[in-house]
């Protein structure tokens, strides 16, 4: 199996809907390349939809191969509701079988759901029964909980994480951290967000520069995605692309990707060391302040939206990160800090965090 897969968070739209006859354009152009992998979920709304139209009633089954995702945590009180996301699934797609099912979005209070409801034997039920090929779940978290997932749960076949250049050595990411884990448990993985969600294919400046100056007749997006792909143990990255051109860009060097070569393994290590150069507040999420916050106010996630602004310059992107990290998790902004210094005195990397929590208070609020 070739190692671009497709997608399907982000399809072309006309107004609030998904074009149909775009997105069966984008997935002849996906087939004929000789690509085979797509990837949706139930909480991607109308993509299965979309897919049962553009893909599987255009083409036999045994042609592609298609994932999607169970999330237990949104809206479920019982397992039924559950398993219920599993029937929607399949009759929003048209198939009979997944070829890959995910326990979606795994970290945190999330992973107590599928826990509670239990998932992970269900979906080894499922393989049994022949409704799914192959199983495994997508992770967001630390790479502690990832050991502990995958040794609890070894029946697992692959696992889905969180992967590009910028994130590699992100102490708020631990991209390579999650990714030796993943290794170490003998998983495959299938890679998302290469491209952090398109920031990296308008990547900080001075990393953009280090790009062109080795090679100006391929996009920015392609580093970042040939990076995922030359890692050991990727089965698979996962390109969401929303039109035509950013399509051809992804199959114009993927269609015959093999491996990176030395030199250019030496560009994108030293597009990281710039990036590294590049200013940021020196969070590393260890979130002793968190436990002495008597407001419970999201600093890590507050730093860490602020240092993604820094870095890209874009700031729709930052203030996502700035209320998933800090609202969607039930946390305190950054304007609602009282200013008592609790937490710079166990702060090990001497941070000034009032200060820099008032900065992202302007800037986000």
């Amino acid at each position: 199996m070739k190692k671009l897969g497709f997608g399907l968070m982000r399809l072309p739209k006309i107004g609030d809907d998904i074009d149909i006859e775009q997105t069966k354009v984008m997935v002849d152009h996906f087939m004929d390349a000789g690509f085979t992998y797509f990837d949706t979920a139930w909480a991607y709304a109308g993509s299965e939809d979309a897919i049962r139209q553009a893909l599987v009633e255009r083409y036999p089954r045994d042609s592609y191969t298609l994932a999607t995702k169970n999330a237990a945590w949104i809206n479920c009180k019982t397992k039924e509701d559950a398993l219920n996301q599993f029937e929607t699934s399949l009759k929003q797609t048209g198939v009979d079988y997944f070829d890959y099912y995910l326990l979606h979005n795994l970290g945190e209070q999330r992973t107590q759901y599928f826990d509670d409801f239990g998932m992970w034997d269900w979906i080894l039920e499922m393989k049994k029964e022949g409704k799914i090929k192959n199983a495994g779940f997508s992770f967001h978290s630390t790479p502690e909980e990832l050991n502990e997932l995958l040794t609890k749960h070894p029946q697992m076949d692959f696992v889905q994480l969180q992967i590009n250049y910028a994130d590699r050595y992100n102490p708020a990411i631990k991209s390579r951290e999650c990714y030796e884990v993943a290794k170490k448990h003998g998983k495959k993985v299938a890679v998302m967000e290469p491209v952090k969600g398109g920031l990296l294919a308008n990547p900080p400046e001075a990393v953009e520069k280090v790009l062109n100056e080795a090679n100006d007749q391929v996009s920015c997006a392609s580093w970042a995605i040939k990076f995922a792909a030359n890692l050991d143990n990727v089965m698979v990255v996962l390109s969401g692309m929303s039109n035509i051109e950013q399509m051809d860009d992804n199959i114009s060097y993927m269609k015959d990707f093999d491996h990176l070569t030395d030199e250019e393994m030496h560009v994108i290590t030293k597009a990281q060391e710039v990036m590294k150069r590049i200013p940021l507040i020196p969070c590393t999420t260890c979130n002793y302040c968190a436990k002495v916050c008597p407001m419970h106010i999201g600093i890590s996630g507050s730093f860490t939206a602020m240092n993604m602004y820094t870095l890209y310059d874009n700031k729709d992107a930052a203030k996502g990160q700035y209320d998933w990290l800090v609202t969607d998790h039930g946390l305190k902004l950054a304007s609602e800090c009282i200013k008592c210094g609790a937490c710079e005195n166990v702060c090990p990397q001497h941070i000034s965090i009032r200060n820099e929590l008032m900065k992202v208070s302007t800037t986000f609020e």
